[in-house]
């Protein structure tokens, strides 16, 4: 058992203290982001919204993702990673508290954008200033880091959230995002200024390469779309899965989600400092997270026990676990050629694609197919997530013989 302990701590050795700064303030802010989770429950139950409704609230948040990740490279390329990261903070901590003051669905839908907008700028900030953090050998593990504070707030935040909607109802949740939005704006503005802050590979490139041009990144890119309209269907789709079909509450939901960033917190760092030492690539492991990913949906349709959703929730995280701290590095990686803001920016538009397409789609389908043929074609698309990464490795194989 002792060995087992300081074999988990030692996965962690060698990271630089901003990093460590970094995965705190995302701790702080995704445990306030309780809200995310539990948003299609809210805007059924609370504003008694159709499913096909919130398939386009849903869609709406997916375009403010976008618009968001966009604007956020941008500008990081332009005024730096600190100047985003702390008035996307500051400003996502107040639009949340507003967003409860919303009831229509035609100001809920500009409300989510506009939140989606203004939180998503943060995205590719935090990438750049994550790279510029860390050595070139410790970014996949500085990458899983910063995943396992997003998950560690992730495994609180749904159980805590599942509670404060018992309790208080659903404006506690807006109040607690929003406030702890503005909290971690105040740690970032204190442990993270330029000033303070040592940075371990300043990248500069006095002649990029425009993302735009890199074909290999835009395969990587629709795979990481397919794959995230998948993945997605667990924060959208699958809670209502579990109340409706399964009769599950609210706070029975949030501890099924939390287990999730339980799972990811004991295990995820482990399994990728023992990934890293295979001889398999970065896009050969996203397979195999997409594979399982996608047996979490057909496992589903095999039985009506309810122990079958904690199975299905533990496929879908193991592929977690290893298809997002891997891509993360592979888009990290195509990102010293070029621009970084703007690499960085089209990996976030490309999840935040799968915002657009992947909760309404789910929804749609799950209202006019009914929940099992949903989790049928959600396994269809995995495999053409697979059919993409393995098209990017043929790619890159054809393109380094004939250089």
């Amino acid at each position: 058992m002792k060995k087992l302990y300081f074999g988990y701590i030692n996965t962690f050795r060698g990271l630089s203290p901003e990093i460590w700064w970094l995965a705190l303030i995302t701790l702080i802010n995704r445990a306030g982001t309780m809200v995310i989770p539990f948003l299609s429950l809210y805007l059924t139950t609370d504003l008694n919204l159709s499913l096909g409704q919130v398939g386009w609230v849903m869609s709406a948040f997916g375009l403010g993702s976008v618009c968001g990740s966009w604007l956020g490279g941008k500008l990081t390329d332009k005024i730096g990673y600190y100047k985003v990261m702390v008035r996307s903070l500051l400003g996502t901590g107040i639009l949340f508290i507003g967003l409860q003051f919303l009831h229509t669905f035609a100001s809920i839908s500009f409300g989510i954008f506009l939140v989606m907008l203004v939180a998503d700028m943060f995205r590719p900030a935090m990438f750049v200033a994550l790279s510029a953090y860390s050595k070139a050998e410790n970014k996949t593990r500085s990458v899983t880091l910063i995943r396992l504070a997003i998950n560690l707030g992730f495994s609180a935040g749904p159980a805590i959230g599942g509670i404060i909607i018992v309790t208080m109802s659903y404006a506690g949740l807006f109040w607690i995002d929003g406030i702890s939005c503005i909290l971690a704006t105040i740690l970032l503005m204190n442990v993270l200024h330029p000033k303070k802050a040592k940075t371990q590979d300043d990248i500069v490139n006095t002649n990029p390469e425009s993302a735009y041009k890199d074909k290999s990144y835009f395969i990587f890119l629709a795979a990481m779309t397919m794959f995230g309209i998948v993945f997605l269907q667990y924060f959208s789709t699958m809670p209502i899965y579990y109340k409706e079909i399964h009769h599950l509450s609210e706070l029975d939901i949030g501890i099924l989600l939390g287990l999730n960033g339980a799972f990811i917190f004991l295990l995820e760092m482990p399994l990728i400092k023992w990934l890293e030492s295979t001889r398999y690539s970065k896009p050969a492991l996203m397979i195999i997270g997409a594979i399982l990913v996608g047996i979490s949906f057909l496992v589903l349709n095999i039985t009506p026990w309810m122990g079958i959703l904690v199975i299905g929730m533990l496929f879908m995280t193991v592929g977690e676990m290893i298809t997002f701290p891997f891509s993360n590095a592979f888009a990290m990686e195509r990102a010293k050629k070029g621009n970084q803001g703007e690499y960085m920016a089209l990996y976030s538009i490309a999840f935040s694609i799968a915002h657009i397409f992947g909760h309404n789609a789910g929804m749609h389908m799950a209202d006019a197919l009914g929940f099992e043929n949903t989790w049928y074609i959600m396994s269809l698309l995995a495999v053409i997530c697979m059919a993409f990464l393995w098209l990017l490795i043929r790619y890159m194989k054809k393109d380094e013989a004939t250089n």
